[in-house]
């Protein structure tokens, strides 16, 4: 029987078969599913913004960067192979519309644009990328088929 791990804001999870991770509020944020699919293993992290540089310490799990970083290690240390290793991400929408569109406040297509910079970095081909808009997701991921459901408000469901 599966159990669901809720992965937090500004946080990560890792699971084995039959458990899914599922993580909720993706505005801005970005839902990064890394995963073997061999040995039916991966991790989800929720991140909140792009880079910790500059950042006074706090939470590590915030950023794309370190986040990642943090996660890869945990499901290596599991037993994963970096070779098979594969990536699916959801999020990343401009969820308000500020007058001037100045870049810095494109917090959604920053935050995509550094988690794919970071899984080019480890050699992770990413797969799927459900990213931009103007709507939240809520994602569950399931390590064992690599199955990444999107929710949206007013926009569906689809299984990517």
């Amino acid at each position: 029987m599966s159990g669901i791990i809720t992965v937090g804001m500004a946080d990560y999870k890792t699971a084995k078969s039959p458990d899914l991770l599922m993580t909720a509020g993706l505005g801005s944020c970005i839902g990064i599913c890394v995963y073997d699919q061999a040995l039916k293993l991966g991790g989800m992290a929720h991140i909140m913004l792009p880079s910790s540089t500059g950042s006074q310490g706090g939470n590590p799990m915030k950023y794309a960067d370190t986040a990642l970083e943090l996660m890869l290690r945990q499901i290596l240390d599991m037993g994963a192979s970096q070779s098979r290793l594969k990536a699916k991400i959801a999020g990343g929408a401009q969820m308000f519309s500020f007058p001037g569109k100045t870049p810095v406040l494109k917090i959604g297509d920053r935050n995509a644009e550094a988690v794919e910079q970071e899984l080019k970095k480890h050699r992770i081909p990413l797969l799927v990328a459900d990213v931009g808009g103007s709507f939240g997701r809520t994602i569950h991921f399931d390590v064992a088929t690599g199955e990444l459901r999107i929710r949206t408000i007013n926009h569906g469901e689809k299984v990517v």
